[in-house]
């Protein structure tokens, strides 16, 4: 059972509409390495996994992401809402999912392939399904950073900086049962991985 608080885990007040960043930002919701697709992979995975630590770590975060896609939906509708004709015209970028969608939160990434389940996994094997999530993890933290790069509003980016702290924070969640799982076997690189994402 899920219970929603009627808050976001950070606050999302975006000033200035940006009809060409949302474009970009949307593939967080709904894009390959998004949160849709996140709390959709480990709230299936959950069920077959055998350990209860394991099991109840997969629901919290997935939980977790689905507050996260409430947070870029929160930005893009921000990014977008009370558009002028001239705006929408003016931002290429944004224009065929304007002409699909209005200004409505869509699923898809921003390259308006939508959202399909066919871009994660559960596969029932503890090893393989953990190591799938931090490359998930990984990804999305790609993703943010990408994002970062390409826009300059602050507003925006306080909220993409949350957002990849908490899949670097996941990363380091989902190491600790894959390390249990392989004897310490995975610490290594699991180490080595940490490292390199903290220093990015």
């Amino acid at each position: 059972m899920f219970h929603y608080e009627k808050k976001l885990q950070f606050p999302v007040k975006i000033a200035t509409p940006n009809p060409k960043l949302a474009a970009f930002i949307i593939s967080q919701y709904g894009g390959p390495d998004g949160e849709l697709g996140a709390s959709m992979r480990y709230l299936s995975q959950r069920y077959s996994m055998p350990y209860a630590e394991a099991k109840g770590l997969l629901t919290d975060i997935g939980t977790e992401e689905l507050g996260h896609m409430e947070m870029v939906a929160a930005v893009v509708h921000q990014l977008t809402r009370n558009l002028t004709d001239e705006e929408i015209q003016a931002n290429p970028a944004f224009a065929p999912y304007f002409v699909d969608h209005t200004t409505g939160v869509y699923p898809t990434a921003a390259s308006g392939f939508p959202w399909s389940a066919g871009s994660i996994q559960s596969t029932g094997d503890v090893i393989a399904d953990l190591t799938e999530d931090l490359a998930a993890e990984q990804k999305a933290r790609l993703t943010y950073d990408n994002i970062l790069r390409l826009s300059d509003d602050p507003d925006v980016n306080n909220v993409i900086r949350f957002l990849r702290e908490r899949e670097i924070v996941h990363f380091q969640r989902f190491g600790e049962p894959l390390q249990t799982e392989t004897n310490g076997f995975a610490i290594y690189i699991f180490q080595f991985i940490l490292i390199f994402s903290c220093e990015a």
